[in-house]
């Protein structure tokens, strides 16, 4: 949808007194303010609560139904704080924001990308990736980060630039295809966030919380096509306000010689991959997206097997 230039103008002048604003706060209190702020917008925002609770629902289904009611609730109490922290962190130092961050697994990672062969980042939209995404920026690799740009022009550039604070480049959705591959055939990465419903032209129907999901299969195309390791990670917000990166073990895809066998076979297991990472925390992953909303044919396969 298309809004007015003044709107786009306003919603930015917004955003930018809240960043100064927010940038002021202690750090607990800029993440208590963003909860609050977060669970006050789901009492208001019944529709997207309601997706939330409904995919809680389906995903768990031996939850009770406050466990779902509460969970969707803190969805948006732990995203409100994640917008805020996105905020309050443009005004921090490199040396802050590091310090802020727990890893595990990096000497792997970094072991991968030392190859010299390109690599392949993905991410899902859980914790805060954009935290993961400085992270790797500065102390493994920078990476082409992969993204669709936002509807207002101005915040588009606010946040490419948060991006491009570790040296990633921001590559628009739409053109990507050949910009990755000259990275990653320099030997560079390139960085996806793979956990979205895509159109039926655009993905394959891989099994996610035990229903057929429709999903990218770039990560998996791209992998076995170019022969490069694909680290997975994830950003977690922890409790006491910092954040525990942890990076899997490097994904080595494996050819057959069945080109269609093979990206199904390895999109399944990247999609399994997430919704292990989602399970150990599912208040963290982004519930209001209507993640199941591309359906299959009757008769489809909708789903396939690790």
């Amino acid at each position: 949808m298309k809004h007015s230039p003044f709107r786009h103008w306003f919603e930015d002048a917004v955003v930018g007194a809240t960043a100064f604003t927010v940038g002021l706060l202690p750090r607990r209190a800029m993440l208590k303010l963003g909860g609050g702020l977060g669970g006050t917008l789901s009492d208001f925002d019944r529709r997207h609560t309601g997706i939330a609770a409904d995919n809680l629902r389906r995903s768990f289904p031996e939850w009770d139904e406050a466990r779902v009611q509460r969970t969707a609730r803190a969805v948006y109490e732990h995203f409100g704080r994640v917008l805020l922290d996105i905020l309050w962190l443009q005004r921090r130092t490199k040396d802050e924001i590091l310090a802020l961050v727990d890893v595990e697994g990096r000497d792997e990672a970094l072991a991968a990308i030392h190859e010299g062969r390109g690599s392949l980042m993905l991410t899902a939209h859980f914790g805060n990736w954009e935290v993961a995404g400085l992270y790797l920026g500065w102390l493994l690799q920078p990476s082409g980060v992969v993204g669709r740009p936002l509807d207002n022009p101005h915040l588009d550039r606010r946040i490419a630039a948060f991006r491009a604070r570790a040296g990633n480049e921001v590559i628009p959705k739409w053109d990507a295809l050949k910009a990755v591959i000259k990275r990653i055939r320099g030997g560079g990465s390139a960085a996806f966030v793979v956990d979205q419903n895509v159109q039926r032209h655009d993905g394959i129907f891989v099994t996610f919380f035990g229903r057929p999901a429709c999903t990218t299969t770039v990560a998996a195309s791209l992998g076995l096509r170019l022969g490069v390791p694909i680290v997975g990670g994830r950003c977690l917000l922890m409790p006491d306000g910092r954040y525990r990166l942890k990076l899997d073990p490097p994904l080595r895809l494996r050819s057959t010689g069945d080109k269609d066998a093979d990206i199904a076979r390895e999109t399944q297991a990247i999609t399994t991959r997430i919704e292990d990472w989602i399970r150990e925390a599912p208040e963290q992953w982004l519930w209001m997206h209507r993640r199941w909303h591309t359906r299959p044919e009757p008769g489809e396969d909708g789903g396939v097997g690790a």
